[in-house]
């Protein structure tokens, strides 16, 4: 019952003024908590208030406007989050990043720090985990259904299926196949076309 009263009160006020939020309708995240930790900081008190997903008030997400992202993927959203991408991002879908995880897509001039250099955009496949305080640098590529250890520098290609730690980031062994039935979850809105193969896959 709260729940539903939870979606009555709040939910299409998220669903609104968030056009990319696509989570699971009940039981991610409380639509009140995310009222208050996340669409008042950004809409009132303008921390990160470009971003069309929800973004916690302690995390910052620069140049959004070059990210493009899935579904079940909101970079931002929890604590203390650092996303730049000035060279762009393109993250997949069904993507989580843990506390303090960096993601880097320019670095700053040798010759001038006012300036960044330019560069080829980071890409994040789906079904992919970050952990803890991990960073990923300019370029990288990280393929789908990985997992990134904690405090973990990623400066390299991460290939598919893989599980990879460390500083630099290097790959431990494979990883089983993705097995979560994700055409099960009821949205908090419909999906769009694109994401139906995404959905029923087990890649």
């Amino acid at each position: 019952m709260f729940k539903k009263l939870d979606f009555f009160f709040f939910g299409w006020i998220i669903n609104w003024l968030y056009p990319e939020y696509y989570r699971p309708k009940y039981g991610y995240q409380r639509y009140y908590i995310l009222f208050f930790h996340y669409l008042i900081p950004q809409k009132l008190f303008r921390l990160n208030p470009k971003v069309k997903w929800p973004v916690h008030f302690t995390s910052k997400v620069v140049s959004p406007e070059n990210i493009t992202k899935g579904i079940l993927c909101d970079p931002g959203d929890n604590l203390n989050n650092y996303i730049q991408a000035n060279n762009g991002i393109i993250f997949g879908s069904n993507i989580e990043l843990g506390p303090g995880v960096h993601i880097i897509s320019s670095n700053h001039k040798s010759n001038n720090l006012r300036e960044h250099t330019s560069g080829k955009p980071i890409e994040i496949g789906n079904n992919v985990w970050i952990g803890a305080n991990s960073t990923v640098l300019p370029e990288v590529i990280i393929g789908n259904n990985v997992i990134i250890g904690a405090n973990s520098l990623v400066n390299k290609d991460i290939p598919d299926n893989s599980i990879a730690v460390g500083n630099p980031c290097k790959v431990i062994k494979q990883k089983e196949l993705y097995s979560e039935d994700l055409s099960e979850i009821v949205f908090n809105k419909k999906v769009p076309e694109t994401y139906k193969n995404f959905m029923i896959s087990k890649a």
